[in-house]
């Protein structure tokens, strides 16, 4: 390789002078197409699309999907991966030259195919802004996927943050604002003398018009944070905001009311449309520790207007976050603790998924890196290669901020003037399986916070370098001490890290960028008061075909591979063999777990594994289960060396208790974290269960010989109450029966139900397996449970609603076009006894529509074919589908189970929840990704990243 200098010090390190890195790639021709998981009609297509072949087909099809730009089907669309890299790449280094960044064209392309060989081979990528708008003719150059607003104490104020954060959203992006400035419902109107509405009534009127954006909107759904601080006096009501919402939900769903995502009485939901938080200071957490009041002041001169106890208002923000997952908490003295502007102003919000930290009024381009590039198979990791690729990224975001367009003059006025970046990573989780290393460990916590450290450490170097070039930020010389004694607390850092546990090259590294950057910052200054985020790494997470985003683990060790040609194929995830190769097991041992992986979905049970392999493959999925506290350990490890904050949603089974919730909440702020969100699951519109409201008669009344007239009889009286005995009503020696055969998920099954003379269903005979197998015994024992209940008088619709949501494999396709998704064996069963047996009214009151494929939507927690390289726990079916939707369509969430510190728990898959939306781009069920839900098969995202 040929070293040439730039004006930056950039070097070629993996281009070679003479030779394009395109020419360096094998490309092939392939059609990108996105089927609909509802009816399976295709939501997009274009076909003979150039990509490298090593892209996957899932990778392709988001990309020719969502940043193609032009018109489908006309001359001027894109059609090549090629032509969408070089409209974005040229773009930039084209401003670069012109703003004299380079020294002249030969040094431009240097770091242009640089950034080309990065974008190629899915080292890197930008936000999902900069692929839909830069380069392209007659469309606005935003570049940022991340804004905070600010909102003053009036009306014309509030009527502008409306304003404001409209056209936000009509760009695809997402806005967060604190409207603690708003005067409190406590507090008078000194032109009226009457009581002021308070900051939440304000919330309304925003939340509708997010709402209403959304669905109008093209390239993402709105995307919102609010914010108040916990010393407001309407703290208390905004607290428990979105619970009450939750219970609005769930009386009205209950009546027959349509509220599912979407649905069409979901406009009388108020606040759905945003992340709620509350920002506590370190004087709240102390007066919670112990037990002390908290005074709520008012906004307009400070005078305390109610005392509370500390401990109520932290309890209720648990049983809050318990309840629906809202509020979340963002800690507002070590955010400031580490602002680099503070002689400007203080960090009031965040952006919607809580990463983006800074300046009111300001903006955030995010680019990432896939940490698993930079990890060859059996050597060391590549330092050089990960820092020349810091280098590259961080310069060509810090081009876009000048070139970029904004929504508004005071937003563009601080990006210009702060020019805040957001550089982050992906793939995190799989780099430490594919290492041997556990997610949860100390090993992987020290090689997370390394890997970080030196990304923030060499970002902030080059930006003293760029300073170097073209100048510090323009806010600066204003800002230079507190700028500097960031830089120094980052450094400070780094020496917490045990060297034992990493690699010495990797300490060393990180030890070394962070002494480049205090000295460089020192002398010239840095360009950007903020260089790292964390963020959700969504879509681009799947354009880089990652196995994990952000500082996620790994879902499941099974994943679906989406065919070119179509359909998908069942594969254990790549990184496995890696891990167990780094761990000391031969090729044959190798080959042994893998077999069994494939044939079981899990790890657990598997030849020549032992106990204290285990922790290596949790994953936030399955039978092998990492613990909630274990990701809040991580955020931990990585938050001193992040600029920002981390975007990330701690998973919490349904068994946790609001005590859990608030311990999550207490060791949050004791890690240092800047913010933290907790979603339980099941914890959103989650189905009550209830009994009928009246008693069905039999059809000829009541006798002396009924079930009913017997059941009366044996009616006893216990100190005023009146105790009612069960009675068995038997079934006829001979009848009716209906035997129906059915397939979920590429797995085969038979059930029969034995029938009442007046045609209700009395038994139930299930068959799924060999006789004499744990599967089949357990259906018996499943099946007979069922049996003695319905003859006891549990009603079926009671069944058929504890049941028919149920997920875990085998699910996804059945045979059944009245059924056509499933996310379970128990989920299909009971919706196919509902059809059949239960009234209408019954049906309705439980979901069922003739639109049977949309309910089933809504309540699958199956993502269809994920990416390739994409972890998914897969169904127990042939490796092989056929057709577009065939069998191997992914599993949905495993139930969750009693969680123990020191014994795994199963949980949901991180995002895969019951309410997880649909894409409203292609109705494909989303899943998870820090705050916010991204779709796997087309890359739409409800976030911002």
């Amino acid at each position: 390789m040929d070293s040439i200098d730039t004006g930056l010090g950039l070097k070629r390190h993996f281009t070679t002078k003479g030779v394009h890195p395109y020419t360096e790639v094998e490309w092939d021709r392939r059609d990108a197409r996105i089927t609909s998981y509802i009816d399976g009609k295709v939501a997009f297509e274009q076909k003979d699309v150039e990509f490298p072949v090593s892209w996957s087909q899932n990778a392709t099809n988001i990309v020719a999907q969502k940043y193609f730009s032009g018109t489908p089907g006309e001359s001027d669309r894109e059609n090549s991966l090629r032509q969408l890299i070089d409209r974005v790449a040229d773009t930039i280094t084209t401003h670069g030259l012109e703003k004299h960044y380079f020294t002249d064209e030969e040094e431009s392309e240097v770091f242009n195919h640089e950034l080309k060989h990065l974008l190629v081979h899915q080292k890197a990528a930008f936000n999902s802004p900069v692929w839909f708008n830069i380069g392209v003719k007659n469309r606005s150059q935003q570049a940022s996927a991340c804004f905070i607003l600010a909102v003053e104490d009036t009306m014309e104020s509030i009527l502008n943050w409306y304003t404001e954060e409209g056209m936000i959203f009509k760009g695809g992006s997402g806005a967060g604002i604190n409207i603690s400035s708003i005067r409190s419902s406590e507090e008078g109107l000194s032109s009226s003398g009457g009581k002021a509405s308070g900051p939440v009534s304000f919330m309304r009127g925003a939340d509708s018009i997010a709402g209403t954006i959304k669905s109008g909107g093209k390239t993402r759904r709105a995307a919102k944070m609010v914010i108040l601080n916990v010393d407001h006096p309407d703290v208390e009501e905004f607290i428990t905001l979105k619970a009450r919402e939750e219970d609005k939900i769930r009386a009205l769903r209950e009546a027959g009311f349509d509220v599912d995502f979407d649905g069409r009485d979901t406009v009388s939901i108020q606040y759905q449309n945003a992340n709620n938080s509350v920002r506590v200071s370190d004087d709240f957490m102390r007066a919670v520790e112990a037990d002390g009041d908290w005074e709520l002041k008012a906004v307009k001169d400070g005078q305390t207007v109610k005392t509370v106890k500390a401990r109520e208002l932290w309890q209720s923000t648990a049983q809050a976050a318990w309840e629906c997952a809202d509020p979340g908490l963002q800690f507002d003295t070590t955010i400031n603790h580490w602002h680099t502007a503070s002689n400007t102003g203080r960090i009031n919000g965040s952006n919607p998924c809580s990463e983006y930290m800074h300046l009111d009024n300001s903006a955030c381009n995010l680019a990432s890196l896939n940490l698993l590039k930079f990890q060859p198979e059996g050597e060391a990791f590549d330092v050089a290669s990960y820092k020349q690729a810091i280098e590259i990224l961080f310069t060509a975001q810090e081009i876009l901020v000048g070139y970029s367009s904004y929504p508004t003059d005071s937003i563009a006025q601080t990006a210009y003037d702060f020019r805040q970046l957001g550089l982050g990573y992906a793939n995190l989780g799989a780099l430490l399986m594919a290492l041997g290393l556990p997610y949860d460990s100390e090993e992987g916590r020290a090689w997370a916070a390394t890997l970080t450290g030196i990304m923030t450490g060499h970002a902030y170097a080059t930006s003293a370098r760029l300073a170097r070039r073209v100048g510090p930020f323009a806010g600066y010389e204003k800002n230079r001490e507190p700028m500097l004694k960031v830089l120094q607390q980052h450094r400070e850092e780094v020496m917490k890290i045990n060297p034992s546990l990493v690699p010495e090259e990797l300490h060393s590294s990180a030890q070394a960028v962070w002494d480049e950057a205090v000295e460089q910052g020192k002398l010239h200054g840095v360009r950007n008061s903020q260089a790292t985020v964390l963020a959700p790494t969504g879509t681009i997470g799947f354009m880089m075909d990652c196995d994990t985003t952000g500082v996620e683990p790994d879902l499941g060790l099974v994943k679906l591979k989406k065919l070119v040609g179509g359909g998908t194929m069942s594969i254990v995830n790549q990184t496995v063999p890696r891990a167990l190769k780094n761990l000391g097991f031969n090729p044959t041992q190798v080959e042994d777990i893998i077999a069994y992986i494939d044939e079981n979905k899990s790890i657990i049970g598997a030849p020549h594994i032992r106990p204290e392999h285990l922790p290596v493959f949790a994953c936030s999925m399955g039978d092998n289960t990492i613990h909630y506290e274990g990701h809040i350990r991580m955020m931990g490890a990585v938050q001193p060396f992040i600029s920002g904050a981390i975007s990330k949603t701690v998973n919490m089974p349904e068994e946790a208790s609001v005590e859990d919730v608030a311990e999550m909440h207490m060791l949050s702020w004791k890690l240092g974290l800047k913010a933290v969100a907790i979603y339980r699951d099941n914890c959103k519109v989650a189905q009550p269960l209830s009994m009928a409201k009246k008693e069905e008669k039999p059809a000829n009344g009541p006798s002396a010989t009924t079930p009913a007239a017997e059941a009366e009889k044996n009616e006893k009286s216990s100190e005023g109450f009146v105790v009612k005995t069960p009675v068995r009503r038997k079934l006829p020696r001979s009848r009716a029966a209906r035997t129906f055969e059915f397939s979920v998920g590429g797995s085969k099954g038979f059930f029969t139900v034995g029938e009442y003379e007046d045609g209700k269903v009395g038994e139930l005979f299930i068959s799924m397996a060999k006789q004499g197998s744990t599967m089949s015994g357990l259906m018996d024992a499943f099946a007979i449970s069922i049996s003695n209940g319905l003859q006891y008088g549990v009603p079926l619709k009671f069944y058929v609603r504890k049941y028919m949501s149920m997920s875990f494999a085998p699910s996804g396709m059945t045979d059944d076009p009245e059924v056509p998704m499933a996310s379970s064996v128990m989920d299909y069963i009971f919706r196919r006894l509902g059809l059949e047996y239960l009234p209408w009214e019954d049906r309705k009151e439980l979901g069922f529509n003739v639109e049977a494929a949309e309910v089933e939507a809504q309540t699958t927690l199956a993502v269809d074919e994920p990416a390739d390289e994409v972890p998914v726990v897969a169904p127990e079916s042939p490796s092989v589908s056929e057709g577009a939707y065939g069998a191997g369509t992914p599993a949905g969430n495993p139930i969750a189970q009693e969680s123990s510190r020191t014994q795994a728990n199963p949980v949901q898959v991180k995002g895969a929840t019951n309410d997880a939306p649909l894409c409203y781009n292609c109705g494909n069920v989303t899943v998870r990704s820090g705050s916010c839900h991204v779709c796997t098969a087309c890359g739409t995202t409800t976030g911002c990243s």
